[in-house]
């Protein structure tokens, strides 16, 4: 008797149909990840800062992943989120050490971002540059609970799980990370149109080398900081003050006499200039407004940071 069937082809055998329910699991695990791609992109980043080393996060995450039988799982966002934070704890760790030998000020990694990241009120604060400052001051524990906390919304017991401890102890890193940040972290008092109105106003004034119009627009302690990581020419430390600042903006562009075009384009999901001298992009001005005033100017240099600025990066918290 024939057993391979009436249809034309022949019987599957258990080799087979194992075969092709671990090929089922591979597609279903690939489509999974890249689905919630995004969202371990924007926890990586937040965490780092930078946007090389979380893109080797995620290749981490990604080998682990394809590990798991992702169909005995009951939640798999949760879980890569999980493995995501662990692989970014990791990294950030062994970051803290590079960064004491880093040349000069640091900055985050600046992104180009999406229209529909600076209409989100919650994520473009979450990922501004002024914030990621301020996150540099936590420890590593306290950054990853504060991010999936406050930004990502998790429950102590699922950050538990990302973090390896117990629920109580991550409440209480919440709380303390929490009363860290909210005393240091810019208060945004104006609307998306004002913040557009003062970094306009310091365009016009940074290419016309206007010494009033730049002291018009810069609240009187405003803080300046530049990062060109030991390549690129970047003042040591803050400069602090907003006539400090303006002289030595227009001090540096007078004396070194460039071909500035400025161009205004979004970063971190907030207003930011485009410089580029002599036709080349030299750097990426991101600002902090508050109160109709520039309060915090970052000024990234380092071309090896500047490798996102001209292709959007699409970020979410879902």
């Amino acid at each position: 008797m024939d057993t391979t069937g009436e249809a034309g082809g022949r019987g599957q055998t258990g080799s087979e149909a194992a075969g092709l329910d671990s090929d089922d699991a591979a597609v279903e695990a690939t489509e999974t990840f890249l689905a919630h791609r995004n969202l371990l992109f924007t926890v990586a980043y937040e965490m780092l800062g930078s946007a090389a080393d979380a893109e080797d996060v995620l290749q981490e995450a990604w080998l682990r992943w394809v590990r798991v039988d992702v169909r005995q799982l009951s939640d798999q966002r949760a879980y890569l989120v999980r493995i995501t934070t662990r692989q970014a704890l990791n990294r950030l760790r062994s970051m803290k050490r590079r960064r004491e030998s880093y040349v000069g000020s640091w900055l985050p990694e600046p992104l180009l971002t999406t229209a529909d990241v600076a209409a989100d009120v919650e994520l473009s604060e979450s990922v501004s540059m002024a914030l990621m400052l301020v996150l540099e001051t936590l420890t590593p524990i306290e950054r990853a609970v504060f991010v999936l906390r406050e930004a990502f919304g998790f429950g102590y017991d699922e950050i538990a799980a990302a973090v390896d401890k117990a629920p109580t102890a991550v409440y209480q890193i919440a709380h303390r990370a929490r009363r860290h940040v909210e005393a240091r972290r810019p208060r945004r008092t104006v609307t998306a149109r004002q913040a557009q109105a003062a970094t306009e106003a310091f365009r016009r004034a940074l290419e016309t080398r206007d010494l009033r119009g730049l002291l018009d627009v810069l609240a009187p302690d405003v803080v300046a900081i530049s990062d060109g990581g030991g390549i690129k020419q970047a003042t040591q430390r803050p400069i602090i003050g907003a006539d400090k600042v303006a002289r030595f903006i227009v001090g540096g562009l007078t004396k070194n006499r460039v071909a500035l075009i400025v161009e205004p384009t979004t970063v971190n999901g907030g207003p930011a200039l485009a410089l580029h001298v002599d036709g080349e992009l030299d750097g990426v001005i991101a600002m902090c407004v508050e109160d109709t005033r520039i309060t915090g100017l970052y000024f990234v240099r380092n071309p090896q940071k500047l490798t996102r600025v001209e292709s959007e990066t699409p970020l979410t918290l879902q």
